[in-house]
């Protein structure tokens, strides 16, 4: 049986998982919160926490943002009326953008 193919991420979304992972991990300890009593406060199982601990991109992010925001970790430098602000903006300007993106037919004259 073929083994699934193992999907590449940049250097930066790399990083940035390591980085969030350990302020998580962190932010749990020095709140002396157990993995177990984490997992159970955000809704997820104990092995879920220790994926989200060691960085692994393929974690739900509802599920990394609910444990971040539970042990303190602001993940936008936002407090939550400008975030609110943000997401009414956002959402007046999707509405005047198009529902689906297509590729255009035209090829693109680019020799100067």
């Amino acid at each position: 049986m073929p083994k699934p193919s193992v999907r590449a991420y940049s250097h930066y979304s790399r990083d940035a998982l390591v980085l969030l992972s350990q302020m998580i991990k962190r932010a749990r300890i020095e709140r002396t919160l157990t993995t177990q009593e984490l997992a159970d406060r955000a809704g997820i199982s104990r092995g879920l926490l220790q994926r989200i601990e060691k960085g692994d991109p393929g974690c739900a992010i509802g599920a990394v943002f609910e444990v971040a925001a539970i042990v303190g970790i602001r993940l936008f430098d936002a407090d939550k009326a400008t975030l609110a602000t943000g997401i009414s903006a956002n959402t007046s300007t999707l509405a005047l953008l198009p529902k689906s993106v297509r590729p255009s037919g035209k090829k693109v004259e680019d020799d100067f």
